[in-house]
């Protein structure tokens, strides 16, 4: 079944999908930079870009730096009794220090990631998760290092010179803990990890500071390199019918060179080592299953990946912080089309 069809206002056209490539590239670029790299009017992008956001089908939000929230996080594969998965994934989603949750092909599994302190962790790991009658099993596995996240992919509907239009100057990634951030700086970035298209005049009016105060702020913490931004959406959206993780055994001496390999590749949104039983998880879109059927033997294959296990998902609940709208379900929302 075409999941768009009960809904026109999730039909995205080409116009649609370069806009979410921009805000891919650079998530606070203004209605005209964006026009101009496009080639298309001012008042389209700004007209297609709110009806984009006030459907909810298209989110932009602060990404917290990869070395410094993915590396000690879990990946969690939860096994649930059927027809019980919507409550224990939302139940998941609710919790702040859950930025990630997808209920897995089947309606089994859930799998979710999870950025907390020992506290928390162990609480949920050994209390509540326990306690949950619906819950049969959890696999529990820790992030060791971050070749790719989320925030760095592109869905592939820009050409390089637009790309590059958009594209701000390239940062260094900051050492945890080298910026001194003061309680301001911690405020905006947390509003701007809800929204990070909030304009310079929004915020001064949200925290109660001037503009200018606010612009310098920013500038700051662009230079720091701590205002990655993440466009959260469904791929199906983009073209691309079949998110899958896939849970890979590499040879030690081959893990740091597959990783940073396919990391590489366009249609992988994510790879990490890992603990437990595969030591590598690559996150990717295709764009159907014949798709993915070739990214494992053709991109896996010569890269010498001894096993994968092929896991897909069925609905991406939550994303970078963000509770995605299902596209079976409609909202009941007006749309319209500039």
């Amino acid at each position: 079944m075409d999941v768009t069809a009960a809904d026109p206002a999730t039909v995205f056209d080409t116009l649609d999908r370069r806009l979410v490539c921009a805000l891919q590239v650079n998530g606070r670029a203004g209605a005209g930079l964006i026009a101009e790299a496009l080639g298309v009017s001012t008042r389209t992008v700004t007209r297609r870009l709110a009806r984009l956001q006030r459907t909810g089908l298209v989110r932009v939000v602060r990404m917290p730096d990869v070395e410094d929230a993915a590396v000690g996080a879990l990946v969690l594969r939860i096994r649930v009794l059927r027809g019980r998965v919507d409550a224990v994934a939302q139940a998941l989603a609710d919790r702040p220090d859950v930025p990630f949750v997808d209920v897995m092909l089947g309606g089994q599994e859930i799998d979710a990631v999870m950025l907390s302190d020992a506290g928390a962790r162990d609480r949920l790991l050994y209390g509540q998760l326990p306690a949950t009658a619906a819950v049969t099993e959890t696999t529990v596995h820790t992030v060791l290092h971050a070749f790719a996240d989320a925030g760095q992919w592109r869905a592939g509907h820009l050409d390089e010179a637009e790309a590059a239009a958009l594209a701000e100057p390239p940062v260094a990634r900051p050492v945890p803990g080298s910026v001194p951030l003061d309680e301001l700086d911690h405020v905006l970035l947390a509003r701007l990890g809800e929204d990070a298209r909030q304009s310079h005049a929004a915020l001064a009016a949200a925290v109660g500071t001037p503009e200018s105060t606010v612009r310098r702020r920013l500038h700051r913490l662009a230079g720091a390199g701590l205002l990655r931004t993440h466009t959260t959406v469904d791929p199906r959206l983009l073209g691309l019918a079949v998110d899958a993780n896939l849970w890979l055994d590499v040879p030690p001496g081959r893990l740091a060179a597959v990783g940073t390999a396919l990391a590489r590749h366009p249609q992988v949104h994510g790879v990490f080592a890992t603990s437990g039983p595969a030591n590598l998880l690559a996150v990717v879109f295709c764009p159907d299953h014949g798709g993915l059927y070739r990214f494992v033997t053709d991109t896996l294959g010569p890269l010498g990946v001894t096993r994968a296990e092929t896991a897909i998902v069925g609905w991406a609940v939550k994303r970078a912080g963000v509770p995605l709208r299902r596209l079976d379900r409609p909202s009941g929302r007006a749309s319209g089309r500039a």
